[in-house]
């Protein structure tokens, strides 16, 4: 039988503990100060042994409102609520509340425990079932079990376990095939064994010995040893109360509230894109930039709450998208519910789903926020995965962190990303990174206007250098998968091939009257200098005054007329040519050819000589041996 979690809930003083205590033998109220008073304080816990062997958890929650924050670090692992209201009272404000709470989780399933049955008379006992009939019409629990009981007589309680074991066996249980979550609920010291903490696992399986990590610190520990239901075991599944021994792990340092899971498994923010529901008997609305107290699993954080499409409130029963931005850093799965409390006064208002654990930040009217959202809400897998990517923009996106922000098996985001790459609607890249097609034609649009300002501050230039538009197009990506980005872009024509890079396909460079006489003259010089060129700073000097100088060399330089073989020497390109073909016959002839041999053919003077063979030696055409060079 698949593991169960059994959650109480009602209003203070109607006898959950005491039904417990009658159902299981146990005590949950552990504290000094809850035996004095009377009322539980914090969250309380037994297991009831079930007739075929198995045990089902209990979580015994406080009902007074004070301590709602209690009741909800415990509420979040159930899977059936066992609401108990007390039949001399009847339903009461946290009566409402905890069911509200129960709903916005996520809970379905459950039954009614009428308590204190042997306090009332029969006629004031069946006009309080109507009153609580009438109560849950429009609840999970509208068709289910109400059992009057009494804890102190034993009246009912048979059928009670009954109703449970039913309950029990319909319950569909907790995935123990995914990675394992445990919130943290109680930590504790143990003499001789250190820390320990307490949690429902809701997720996956733990054994002895494992290695796991504290999220949102992510922190790494060792277990030593686990216990369920007060029994050592190897290991425990979803759905069972566990106790964790941590290896060298101090109390102060986790804290209720996080998280003990496989390491990697969570990706902790400072935001979440999420789906909400205003309760339908909520006092007040939900107003955009609230700040909010939002509960998940076991913890409570502060938040501000971004509500999108441009809404400005929900009101009680409505139904919208927003983005809770946190005070600290926050660690969920899409797919998780949470429940949201008003800062002052402290009233629960609505809760909601996780759909994104880790969103970029949204402006308030972003359309394609909202639409990122509903797909998350309402598609299938591939819509989301394809959804997600949008989201990511023109950020290249591993599987790994798709099937992460998801929460869902990362086989299942790499078939849907096969199908969408055989589709035409994603690009992949090397390593298994994700772009999607609508951001590939983003980037081209980024590159266009790059190369336009481009042009326009370098008009006698005929293209941007590859690795120049690589980095002012993809900051920071790597240089492959960046050229890989700017290979597709130039199959697409978003620009072309221009001389030793790429230029919009409509760029003609035109040369001003000024230029065109600059350009005349220095090609004239080196005409006449052929292997003793004038260098660089030379240049520069001689046309110190001249804006456009720099321009027209850069020109000759992009269309080839003029190479560098040095930062500052350069030779016409058809000089060159004529030096290549002159080291060819001097190699038919010598074995070696020397640099003074070099040299003397191309009357020159050794300086340059040697600049023209170390380019070539640079580029694999020739090779130094010995005191010569031969071709490579």
């Amino acid at each position: 039988m698949h593991n169960v979690i059994i959650g109480t809930a009602g209003h203070v003083d109607h006898g959950k503990t005491a039904l417990v205590r009658a159902l299981t033998g146990v005590d949950t109220d552990r504290l000094e100060e809850e035996k004095r008073r009377g009322i539980t304080i914090d969250l309380g816990f037994a297991w009831l042994d079930l007739p075929n062997g198995a045990k089902a958890g209990i979580v015994d929650v406080p009902g007074h409102e004070r301590f709602i924050r209690n009741m909800l670090s415990g509420a979040g692992g159930i899977d059936l609520a066992l609401l108990v209201v007390a039949a001399d009272e009847g339903v009461m404000p946290q009566t409402r509340e905890h069911l509200g709470i129960l709903s916005l989780l996520g809970i379905n399933k459950g039954c009614v425990a009428v308590t204190k049955v042997d306090l009332v008379e029969e006629d004031w006992l069946e006009m309080m079932l109507e009153e609580l009939k009438e109560e849950l019409s429009d609840s999970f629990l509208k068709d289910a079990p109400i059992l009057p009981v009494s804890a102190h007589t034993g009246q009912g309680m048979e059928d009670l376990k009954k109703v449970l074991l039913d309950l029990v066996e319909q319950a569909p249980g907790k995935d123990s095939r995914r990675p394992f979550r445990l919130p943290v609920d109680r930590v504790f010291t143990m003499p001789g064994f250190g820390t320990v903490v307490t949690g429902t696992l809701i997720e996956g399986s733990l054994g002895e010995g494992e290695d796991v990590m504290l999220y949102p610190t992510q922190e790494s520990h060792k277990v030593r040893s686990l216990q369920v239901h007060g029994n050592r075991v190897d290991r425990a599944v979803a759905g069972q109360r566990v106790a964790v021994n941590l290896q060298k792990a101090r109390q102060e340092d986790i804290p209720r509230g996080g998280v003990l899971a496989s390491p990697g498994s969570m990706q902790p923010g400072m935001m979440m894109d999420v789906a909400l529901r205003v309760l339908k008997d909520a006092a007040r609305t939900l107003e955009n930039g609230s700040r909010l107290h939002f509960h998940h699993g076991s913890g409570e954080t502060l938040c501000k709450l971004v509500l999108l499409g441009g809404k400005e409130r929900l009101l009680p029963g409505e139904e919208g998208f927003g983005q809770l931005r946190f005070e600290e850093e926050v660690a969920a799965k899409a797919g998780d519910a949470f429940v949201l409390r008003f800062y002052s006064p402290l009233e629960t208002v609505g809760g909601g789903t996780v759909l994104d654990p880790t969103p970029y930040k949204h402006r308030p009217s972003s359309v394609k926020a909202l639409e990122k959202l509903k797909l998350l809400h309402g598609g299938d897998l591939s819509q989301k995965v394809e959804a997600l990517l949008l989201g990511h923009g023109t950020h290249f996106v591993p599987a790994r962190s798709l099937a992460l922000q998801l929460a869902v098996d990362e086989a299942a985001v790499n078939e849907c990303l096969q199908a969408l790459d055989g589709q035409g609607h994603v690009m992949s890249l090397r390593q298994g990174l994700y772009l999607h097609q609508n951001s590939l034609e983003a980037l081209g649009q980024k590159a266009q206007t790059i190369l336009a300002d481009f042009h326009q501050k370098n008009p006698l230039r005929m293209g941007m250098r590859r690795e120049e538009l690589r980095s002012a197009l993809l900051p920071g990506q790597a240089a492959e998968d960046g050229d890989q980005v700017v290979d597709a872009l130039l199959s697409r024509r978003a620009f072309v091939p221009g001389g030793p890079g790429f230029a919009l396909p409509d760029f003609v460079i035109t040369l001003s009257p000024k230029q065109q006489s600059l350009k005349d003259a220095l090609l004239k010089r080196f005409e006449e200098a052929r292997f003793s060129p004038p260098e660089k700073p030379a240049l520069l000097a001689d046309n110190i005054k001249e804006k456009e100088f720099p321009r027209v060399l850069d020109h000759l330089l992009d269309q080839g007329i003029l190479q560098a073989v040095s930062p500052d020497i350069f030779f016409l390109s058809q000089d060159l040519d004529q030096a290549w073909q002159s080291f060819h016959e001097l190699a038919n002839q010598k074995e070696e050819v020397t640099l003074a041999d070099f040299r003397d053919a191309l009357n020159t003077s050794r300086k340059y000589a040697l600049a023209i063979l170390e380019l070539w030696d640079r580029r694999g055409l020739t090779r130094k041996v010995g005191e010569g060079r031969r071709l490579a």
